[in-house]
């Protein structure tokens, strides 16, 4: 039997294993992103709000990849492959979620603006959209970051 025709959407542990491992992308996306957009609020440098929002997606993916890097030196893997992974296996979910949660705040605020009742909202947007592929690349592959 092949892969495909094993391939299923109701394993509840792979559920829970991609909910993790989303999680820890979610949480090292949303320390460059919101941090850098807060930066900006706060101190109120002149800048365009695209400009603004640019540099949260790019600081967002390169916390998410230290982040997930040190989860991965901490599991015993040497720095060189622990960079590796975290660029190779978790890029595709770091981009969807920067860029949903980039969007959801331009939807909702007019961009780079944080406020108490967007952030839950973003985030929450940001961990849906990469979880089902995520959960996918667990199941059909046998890859996680974590």
């Amino acid at each position: 039997m092949d892969t495909v025709s094993n391939f299923h959407w109701n394993c509840k542990h792979t559920w829970r294993k991609s909910a993790k491992n989303t999680a820890w992308c979610l949480l090292g996306c949303a320390i460059g992103d919101l941090g850098t957009i807060l930066f900006f609020q706060l101190t109120q440098i002149p800048f365009p709000v695209l400009g603004v929002m640019i540099l949260a997606i790019i600081n967002g993916l390169l916390t998410s990849i230290i982040l997930e890097t040190i989860i991965l030196i901490k599991q015993n893997f040497n720095f060189s492959q622990a960079l590796k992974t975290a660029l190779g296996m978790s890029f595709i979910s770091m981009v969807s979620m920067e860029a949903t949660m980039n969007l959801t705040d331009y939807l909702l605020t007019g961009g780079a603006i944080l406020t108490w009742w967007v952030v839950p909202i973003m985030l929450a947007v940001g961990f849906v959209t990469p979880w089902p592929y995520n959960y996918w690349r667990l199941k059909k592959f046998n890859i996680s970051c974590h």
